[in-house]
C-alpha cells in the first residue's frame, strides 16, 4: 500500500495511528534493497540511522526521504557530490545544513543519499564515481540530472519524495524524465545556509514528488523560517502554499513557447512539442486564454555565452571549495574531463568578466520579467528532448573536446536554464507520455514570487489528467 501513496497520505497514516514511522521506514528499506541493484538510485544507504531515528512531530512525521548527495549536508554521512576525489577521500559531512535541519523538523526520516552527476553539471546522472542511475520507466534511459537519483527513487516507489536542487533545470528535468512533479521555487524562497550565493544565485533546493500537494506542503514548511544573513529575499507569499492546492486561479492569460530561444540551435523534439500543445488544449478547456507568445528577451543572442561565464565560474569555484575544505588540491586527474574543461574556463575568465555576466543576466531578466506584466504564466515543454539513452550525453572516450558533452546537454535544458538566471519559479508536471512509454513533462513558469499560481494551475492539471495512476514497471516489484 505505502509505495502508491504520496508523502502527505503516508503522514496521514502515521497521524491516524494506522502505521508507525518505523513501519514506513522498514517498507522503504525493503523497496530500496529490492530495486536499487537495477536502478542505482541510492548510493549511500542510511538504514541503521533511519531505524534509530525518532522523527520530529512535523507535518511529515515518519515519512521516508532520500537526500541528494549534492549541496545540503547530512551530519556524519558520506558527501561526495559525484566526485571520485571525495569518494576516494572518504569524505563525510561534519554538520547538517540549514535545509537538512528543516527536513528533520518536518518529521522526515533520511533513508539514503542519491546518485548525482559530478558537481551536478550535466542533465543526466552518470558519474565516473558511481555509475549511471537508471530510469524506472525504461532502464536503458537516463532519469535526468542532476537530481536523477532522487527522481529514480521516487518514481520507482522506493520512497514517496526526494530532495532535489536546481541550477539549470535539475529539479524539473528529472521530474520530466521520471513522471514526477518538480517545483523550482523563486530565488531565495528556500535558504541555502550556511552557503551563500551559490553560482551567483542560479541554484535553489526543494524536492521531486508524486503530487502537487506534496511539493506545496514541503515548500510551505521549508520557507516558513530563514536564518539571518540571507543574500536575497523572495517576494512575500500571499497565503500558505497548502491553501493554493485546488484553489481557483480564475481565468489566466497563458503564453505558449515550443521553440528554443533564437540564439540556441536546438529544435525541440516533436514529442516534447506535442506535450506542450496538448497541455495548452487542456488549459483552454479549463477556461484559460492560451496563445503562442513568449518573452522576446529570451532570444537575446549573447545570453548563452554570458550564462556560461557564470556556470563555468561556479564549477571552478566548486573545485576550489573542495581543495580548501579537504586541504588537498583537486587536479585534472581527480575529475571528469568535462568538469576540468569547464573549471579551466572559469579560472581563465577575469573577475570583471564574471561581474559583467551577472549584470548582463540581470539586464536580460528585466526584459524577460516585463512580459509578465501582460501574461500570467508561460507554458513550455520541460525539456527539448525525451529522456536520453544512457551514454549519449556525458563525456565519451572519443571526444576530441570534453566540452562537446555540454553541447549534447543543451537540448535537455533549453527551456529550463533561463529561469534559474531570472530567479523565477517554475514547475514541471507529467502530462504526456511518448509512444514507447517514457514520461515527457511540461513546464509552467510564473512571475517572481508567484508560486501560488503555479500550484493552483498544476492542481487543475493534476485533476484533469491524474498522472499518479501511471506507474513504471518497478512498482510491481515494490
Amino acid at each position: 500500500m505505502e509505495p502508491h501513496l504520496d508523502a502527505t497520505a503516508q503522514a496521514d497514516l502515521v497521524r491516524s495511528g494506522e502505521v508507525t514511522p518505523r513501519e514506513l521506514t522498514e517498507g522503504a528499506i525493503e523497496r530500496i534493497e529490492a530495486l536499487n541493484g537495477e536502478l542505482n538510485a541510492v548510493i549511500h544507504p542510511l538504514f541503521e540511522e533511519a531505524l534509530e531515528t525518532e522523527p520530529a512531530d512535523g507535518p511529515f512525521k515518519g515519512v521516508p526521504l532520500v537526500m541528494k548527495d549534492l549541496g545540503p549536508t547530512v551530519a556524519g554521512t558520506p558527501h561526495h557530490e559525484g566526485m571520485r576525489f571525495l569518494r576516494d577521500a572518504g569524505h563525510r559531512a561534519d554538520a547538517d545544513s540549514w535545509l537538512t535541519s528543516r527536513f528533520r523538523a518536518a518529521g522526515f526520516v533520511f533513508v539514503g543519499k542519491t546518485n548525482t552527476p559530478e558537481l551536478g553539471i550535466l542533465p543526466t546522472t552518470e558519474s565516473d564515481a558511481y555509475g549511471p542511475a537508471r530510469n524506472p520507466w525504461n532502464t536503458d534511459h537516463s532519469p535526468g540530472g542532476s537530481s536523477g537519483g532522487s527522481g529514480s527513487a521516487v518514481a520507482s516507489g522506493m520512497v514517496s519524495i526526494g530532495h532535489a536542487n536546481d541550477g539549470g533545470g535539475s529539479i524539473r528535468i528529472p521530474a520530466s524524465c521520471c513522471g514526477l512533479v518538480g517545483l523550482k521555487a523563486t530565488r531565495a524562497r528556500v535558504s541555502m545556509a550556511p552557503l551563500g550565493d551559490v553560482m551567483a544565485g542560479l541554484v535553489t533546493d526543494l524536492v521531486v514528488s508524486r503530487s502537487v500537494r506534496d511539493s506545496a506542503a514541503v515548500l510551505e514548511f521549508l520557507s516558513a523560517e530563514t536564518p539571518p544573513g540571507e543574500p536575497y529575499f523572495a517576494p512575500a507569499k500571499r497565503r500558505p502554499y497548502t491553501e493554493e492546492v485546488g484553489a481557483d486561479p480564475g481565468k489566466l492569460r497563458i503564453g505558449v513557447m515550443t521553440t528554443a530561444p533564437a540564439a540556441i540551435d536546438a529544435p525541440a523534439h516533436p514529442d516534447c512539442v506535442a506535450a506542450a500543445e496538448s497541455a495548452a488544449r487542456t488549459l483552454e478547456g479549463l477556461g484559460h486564454s492560451v496563445e503562442v507568445a513568449h518573452p522576446g528577451a529570451l532570444d537575446d543572442p549573447n545570453y548563452v555565452a554570458q550564462f556560461m561565464v557564470r556556470w563555468s565560474a561556479g564549477v571552478a569555484a566548486g573545485l576550489d571549495f573542495w581543495s580548501m575544505s579537504t586541504g588537498k588540491q583537486v587536479t585534472q586527474d581527480d575529475v571528469e574531463p568535462v568538469t576540468w574543461a569547464l573549471a579551466e574556463q572559469g579560472w581563465s575568465n577575469s573577475a570583471a568578466q564574471l561581474l559583467t555576466s551577472i549584470g548582463y543576466g540581470q539586464i536580460v531578466a528585466r526584459g524577460v520579467l516585463a512580459w509578465w506584466q501582460d501574461y500570467d504564466l508561460l507554458l513550455t515543454p520541460t525539456m527539448g528532448m525525451p529522456p536520453a539513452e544512457l551514454g549519449t550525453i556525458g563525456t565519451g572516450a572519443n571526444d576530441a573536446d570534453p566540452l562537446e558533452a555540454m553541447g549534447r546537454a543543451v537540448p535537455y535544458a533549453v527551456f529550463t536554464a533561463g529561469f534559474n538566471a531570472t530567479g523565477q519559479p517554475a514547475i514541471s508536471v507529467p502530462l504526456h507520455w511518448s509512444e514507447d512509454g517514457l514520461p515527457i513533462g511540461v513546464q509552467l513558469v510564473g512571475d517572481m514570487g508567484r508560486e501560488d499560481l503555479l500550484i493552483q494551475v498544476a492542481s487543475q492539471l493534476e485533476e484533469a489528467a491524474p498522472w499518479a495512476e501511471r506507474r513504471p514497471p518497478a512498482f510491481a516489484a515494490a
